[in-house]
């Protein structure tokens, strides 16, 4: 990755993480993540690592669109990402965001199913309310726990199970073995 220095106004880059998370929130409530796609630049990317064995990385604003917000989230419905704090440097346009994700869905004990541990976007501010780079980070340990918990109790809505299956043999669109992903990381 090429390293940018520009400068951003503070009030610029707090607006966007303002209407970003007012966006989320719809996409949410919509079950639709898509309409996320025109807060990135043509050319942006959007990955992330998920363990020893796998990459997912989108090329451009369409296959952030169809993929990541599309494809990736499909069975996601009735899970929120209730964002806890921002990290934020206008120096280098730099914007960390860490999330929860939180299933509407409770145990027997009342307690809602939730990723534990700590997840987050880290953006790379573009200009224009858009971010040219995102890069996500999770705790794979805690996600596989957490998938096998709500499975063996039997917890998963029928579009999670959808998903799971049709990921299962691991060779959808936009994942990569491990370090090929078409766009570096770093």
């Amino acid at each position: 990755m090429k390293v940018e220095h520009m400068s951003f106004d503070r009030a610029e880059l707090e607006e966007m993480k303002e209407r970003w998370l007012a966006a989320n929130i719809e996409a949410e409530k919509a079950g639709d993540w898509k309409p996320l796609a025109e807060f990135y630049t043509e050319d942006a990317t959007y990955g992330w690592n998920y363990g020893p064995k796998k990459d997912f990385m989108a090329v451009g604003r369409e296959e952030i669109r169809e993929l990541a917000l599309g494809q990736e989230m499909e069975g996601l419905e009735g899970w929120e990402y209730p964002y806890q704090a921002w990290v934020i440097d206008e120096k280098t346009g730099d914007m960390i965001g860490l999330w929860k994700q939180v299933y509407e869905g409770t145990r027997e004990d009342g307690s809602h199913y939730a990723l534990e541990g700590i997840q987050g976007s880290w953006f790379k501010y573009g200009g224009n309310f858009q971010f040219s780079w995102q890069r996500d980070f999770f705790d794979y340990g805690n996600v596989s726990a957490l998938f096998i918990e709500m499975m063996k109790n039997n917890a998963m809505s029928d579009g999670m199970l959808k998903r799971v299956e049709k990921a299962a043999p691991g060779n959808l669109p936009g994942w990569y073995d491990f370090g090929k992903a078409p766009v570096a990381f770093w």
